[in-house]
């Protein structure tokens, strides 16, 4: 059985709205209710050659430029998202940028200029793995900069996507909401796994010690900077398959809404001849 459709409306953040992320449970999977991780393998399966597609078609017409935005704590599951949903995309159509933390070239700039270089050109997908939201985010909570600097920068990140759209780039914005108890199991996982200790970082530790103030900020960033041409999603994610199948469900249902074609041809496939 499909996930039904409703990710869309389900999952969006209208913009101006209340946002109680404590609310929004994060074991949710009320989309796909036809059992567990191995019932949902058909459905994934099916949803992934659906993106397969679209990204085709995205890439032959050459018209649209669509940017996927993806935030969430650490160990939320941006890598294993991205790696999932979009696995069998054509390499040649998609781009995944992630961005870290600024280096001393990007911080004698303005704050969006690593981030506008890195935008889809026409018939690309871009995956941002983490964007421009932590130069709110995390200037905010570790108070990197004074409030004046990350309170301007809502008006800032508004206004550049607002550019975005209106220039043609079709923009999703994703957030994968886990609970604290998760996380906590996730770090875990990558202390007692040598093969997952590359993944641990010490700083992630001192950033679950904020937990509250990042929960705080994601509540007053997401109805703020969710508008009409760039909406946010908070995807619950604590289940692993039922996050992609959401995802890839929000993806399919965006991409069909540009009713994208295969460009026509100005000649006749039946008097080609290939020699031998």
């Amino acid at each position: 059985m499909m996930p039904v459709r409703g990710a869309l409306e389900k999952y969006l953040v209208k913009p101006g709205s209340k946002v109680d992320l404590k609310k929004i449970d994060p074991n949710d999977r009320e989309l796909y209710d036809d059992g567990g991780k191995e019932d949902s393998i058909e459905a994934f399966n099916v949803l992934q050659n659906e993106l397969q597609y679209l990204q085709k078609l995205l890439y032959a017409q050459n018209k649209h430029r669509v940017l996927v935005v993806i935030q969430a704590m650490d160990t939320g599951g941006k890598d294993g998202c991205v790696k999932h949903v979009f696995s069998r995309i054509d390499p040649q159509g998609i781009l995944v940028r992630p961005f870290k933390k600024p280096n001393e070239e990007e911080l004698s700039r303005d704050f969006l200029w690593r981030v506008h270089e890195q935008v889809p050109r026409n018939g690309q997908l871009v995956i941002f793995n983490r964007s421009h939201y932590e130069d709110i985010i995390a200037v905010k909570v570790k108070k990197i900069f004074p409030d004046k600097v990350w309170k301007q920068r809502f008006r800032h990140i508004v206004e550049f996507e607002r550019m975005l759209a209106e220039e043609g780039t079709t923009i999703v914005k994703i957030y994968l909401h886990i609970s604290k108890d998760e996380q906590k199991e996730r770090l875990e996982s990558r202390l007692v796994n040598p093969d997952k200790h590359w993944k641990f970082n010490p700083d992630d530790l001192k950033d679950r010690a904020l937990w509250d103030n990042f929960m705080e900020t994601y509540e007053d960033l997401l109805p703020r900077t969710s508008t009409e041409h760039a909406p946010w999603f908070v995807v619950p994610a604590n289940r692993k398959w039922y996050r992609n199948l959401v995802v890839a469900r929000i993806m399919v249902d965006t991409l069909k809404k540009l009713d994208m074609k295969f460009p026509a041809i100005d000649w006749d496939p039946e008097e080609m001849v290939v020699e031998d």
